[in-house]
């Protein structure tokens, strides 16, 4: 099943050496999931009103701490809390799996709603990877904010590449010129993290689509294949940077909170018509997602979450792997350390699971910005359509949390690490100011 082009979204220099294990994520292999058991807790008792319409719901995740809501939502019985009885929380095994299977739905074999990367749930309502078919999505939250890391080959510690580096075009430079492909990874085209790969080359002034090859990695198996090394940089969510320091096979050039402090990363989003077919289900599995999140943020629960998460039948990594940078506790595997709780990945502080508009245009002006959706595309009507906030606030009120509904959809303007603002009420500018684009 091709679900796109893999020439129009994937710098394919160097692809060769990378292989099977990267070209995974944006194959046309055939769709799978890996089950985890049904979720068979007893159900509190429901109100008569807001009984689901079915118990029954198939939602993906990838093998990334910011799954945590969904995980301890089926594991702390939160899903049961509220009549959905049936959930099946089913590990992807890249972002490619999750889309393809998001586009069969559960009824075809495939999945109803997943944690996601945001930009995924635009692409694949507008069809752009998806062969053209519009399957279209809603997102009900944001599951968290921070939380990611672009690391770096140990070959290059000596030139100190972090996260402003004037050293870093230079660098890459002399390899390109050496004759070799320098190669940096992201999870998936037009995704968070390539967006985060993207911007701070660019901002260092890399072209990444000229300077560099850019290549598709599943996010599990971005150590190994630095371990090989078949990259450069990678840049994914925990707790893969924290392994790869870990394993001493690399380092962490810089963590994502101190590119863009609390940027939006994955989100809870649902096919449509789902959501519309069974709108009472969708409220009780986003109640349940909430009040998961609410859990997670809570630092005394934070060692329980890690042992859950960090369990085989979910992202197979050691805990105390997981812990440290969910503290805020930074060893970036180079000499630095950081303590900033305030970096770290937020769960629900700080607005962290309301999915702003705002901040959904900033990843469609992104988008366009790098040539995956088109320049024309009124971003205001399509956030519009697809992004749930008014689903959120009904969740929120539900669950008690009133007072935690921000009092807009917009966060205001944004301030990136190399200065450059982001105005969502005049995206046009923000896009005409930057130097290195492909529009």
């Amino acid at each position: 099943m091709g679900m796109f082009s893999r020439r129009k979204f994937l710098t394919t220099a160097g692809l060769s050496t990378v292989g099977a294990i990267a070209l995974n994520a944006c194959s046309s292999e055939t769709p799978t999931t890996a089950t985890t058991p049904v979720a068979t807790t007893a159900a509190a008792p429901v109100n008569a009103a807001d009984a689901p319409e079915t118990t029954k719901a198939k939602l993906g995740f990838i093998a990334l701490t910011d799954a945590s809501p969904l995980i301890v939502a089926q594991e702390k019985g939160y899903f049961a809390k509220y009549g959905m009885t049936e959930v099946e929380v089913l590990k992807q095994a890249s972002w490619g799996t999750t889309r393809d299977n998001i586009v069969l739905g559960s009824n075809s074999g495939g999945i109803d709603g997943a944690h996601i990367l945001t930009p995924m749930s635009y692409l694949i309502a507008e069809g752009k990877i998806t062969n053209g078919n519009k399957v279209p999505m809603y997102i009900l939250a944001r599951l968290n904010t921070n939380g990611q890391a672009i690391s770096i080959a140990n070959d290059f510690k000596d030139a100190k590449i972090a996260l402003k580096s004037d050293v870093l075009k230079e660098t890459f430079a002399k390899i390109k010129s050496s004759g070799k492909d320098l190669k940096c990874a992201v999870t998936f085209p037009g995704g968070t993290h390539d967006l985060w790969m993207r911007y701070w080359l660019a901002a260092n002034g890399v072209d990444p689509d000229k300077d560099v090859a850019t290549i598709v990695v599943p996010p599990a198996q971005m150590v190994a294949n630095m371990k090989a090394g078949n990259m450069q940089a990678f840049c994914v969510g925990e707790p893969w940077n924290a392994r790869l320091v870990e394993q001493q096979s690399g380092y962490s050039a810089l963590i994502t909170g101190e590119l863009w402090k609390d940027h939006p990363e994955k989100a809870f989003s649902m096919r449509a018509d789902w959501v519309d077919k069974n709108p009472k289900a969708a409220m009780a599995l986003l109640k349940g997602v909430l009040e998961a999140q609410v859990w997670c943020e809570d630092p005394a629960n934070k060692e329980e979450m890690c042992k859950i998460v960090g369990a085989d039948k979910w992202l197979k990594v050691p805990a105390a792997e997981i812990l440290g940078r969910q503290q805020g506790k930074v060893d970036y595997g180079d000499g630095r350390t950081l303590d900033n709780l305030d970096l770290s990945m937020k769960f629900w502080k700080d607005a962290a699971s309301y999915p702003f508009k705002s901040h959904d245009l900033w990843f469609l002006t992104e988008d366009i910005r790098w040539g995956y959706i088109d320049a024309a595309t009124d971003t205001k009507a399509l956030v519009d359509k697809v992004n749930r906030e008014d689903l959120w606030k009904e969740a929120a009120k539900a669950i008690g949390k009133e007072a935690d509904i921000p009092k807009s959809t917009s966060r205001g303007i944004e301030t990136f690490f190399d200065g450059v603002k982001f105005d969502p009420e005049n995206p046009k500018a923000y896009l005409e100011s930057l130097k290195i684009k492909k529009v």
